[in-house]
């Protein structure tokens, strides 16, 4: 297969795979809920316990299939010895010439399959590891204890990871800056008209299914029309490149938070209007449908920003850290929701004194001016498109 071949589906992996987790949501969201609250909870929980019974049997099937490689030990503890290898060698002076650094091809032989990392010169303090002293160049055994001396492609490893924190600490800004859709907006949403009809109300907890429905088909559209069309002006097998992707997905992200605040000024314009504003319990003469518009600007911004991040976290880790690096997206949305709610009680603890932003019995007598929370929210955003500069791009460069 073509390189260009290759390129292709390694995106369309990623695309695929937010594909189907939203599908799992959408599914949990509509089938397992409508069962729990029509039918039983017992019979609601054991469709998601068949359902894992099923993954499980159908990876213990597919095992096979996977191109497995033997560990060749910690990713972790090799950066630990590089750190560890420069601050003993911290009074050593680097030379010149980075060629006169350490490298032993065939000791990094099982980790740079693709190619050793050349040098780079940032965190030129980091090189110190590479240092070869007169003792260990006389040393038979010189690389017998890698807590002395590492090897450039090693120290290249972590100069990669560095590099790659500001941006993945992007997405940590954004899971913040739109927690509110889990939280604040269900809470719009209860005082809100939710009548499908006469029988039927939509649950505000499940507006949430408009993001997803959005997601799905973002990413049916981007794939098959966005790639496509992207591919002939940038020549790029990906369409656009990764911070570009992300990029996209922090500006949709602003939209959405700035129509998010628009919403809840017309909700209080009508709350006013029909003298609701001192009855929390009272449902407002306005649409639940309102709320769409950024729900759906939130599922479109999931397509580039969530997409790109975890493509950018595979594509520009070495090669023998992706395993880990990929997993710092969950680790990412983990802190996104955690610094969201710290966010809310922070807005909640200092506003307490004035005129509450996010009242705890009335949400109707919240702030309503340029500072609300919608626009904490925004300015996040708009702050974290500053790591989305596309010089910030490392590309690996390998020594074949």
């Amino acid at each position: 297969m073509t390189k260009h071949g290759v390129a292709s589906r390694k995106w369309n992996l990623f695309n695929w795979y937010f594909f189907f987790m939203a599908f799992a949501s959408l599914s949990a969201l509509t089938i397992v809920v409508y069962v729990q609250d029509n039918m039983s909870w017992g019979l609601g929980l054991g469709i998601p316990t068949i359902a894992m019974l099923i993954s499980i049997f159908s990876f213990v099937l597919g095992s096979p299939l996977y191109k497995t490689v033997k560990p060749k030990g910690s990713p972790l503890v090799r950066l630990a010895q590089v750190i560890v290898a420069a601050v003993k060698k911290r009074n050593e002076v680097l030379p010149n010439d980075p060629k006169l650094l350490y490298q032993n091809r065939e000791l990094d032989a099982d980790i740079s399959v693709e190619g050793s990392l050349l040098h780079t010169n940032q965190y030129n303090w980091l090189d110190k590891a590479a240092i070869v002293t007169e003792e260990e160049a006389k040393d038979s055994n010189i690389h017998s204890n890698l807590w002395n001396l590492v090897t450039v492609h090693r120290v290249e490893e972590l100069k990669s990871i560095i590099r790659m924190l500001p941006i993945w600490a992007s997405g940590i800004l954004l899971i913040t800056s739109s927690s509110h859709l889990h939280s604040f907006v269900i809470q719009q949403a209860r005082s809100m008209d939710r009548r499908l009809s006469n029988s039927f109300q939509l649950p505000p907890a499940s507006m949430s299914i408009f993001s997803v429905l959005t997601m799905m088909a973002g990413v049916i559209l981007y794939e098959r029309l966005f790639v496509p069309f992207a591919r002939r002006f940038t020549k790029n097998p990906a369409g656009i490149t990764c911070l570009q992707r992300m990029g996209v997905g922090f500006a949709i992200n602003i939209v959405s938070t700035i129509v998010s605040g628009l919403v809840e000024i017309k909700r209080k314009t009508v709350a006013t209007k029909y003298h609701l504003l001192d009855d929390p319990k009272a449902i407002i003469p306005i649409s639940v449908f309102w709320l769409v518009p950024q729900y759906c600007l939130h599922g479109v911004a999931k397509v580039f920003m969530s997409v790109g991040h975890l493509e950018f976290l595979y594509d520009q880790s070495p090669e023998s850290m992706r395993s880990c690096t990929t997993a710092l997206y969950c680790i990412t949305a983990s802190i996104g929701h955690y610094m969201g709610t710290l966010l809310v009680s922070l807005v909640h603890k200092y506003t307490d004194k004035e005129r509450n932003w996010i009242p705890d019995r009335n949400l109707n007598r919240g702030r309503n001016k340029d500072e609300d929370l919608e626009q904490v929210d925004a300015n996040i955003s708009i702050g974290n498109l500053k790591d989305g500069n596309e010089e910030d791009k490392k590309e690996f460069t390998k020594d074949e």
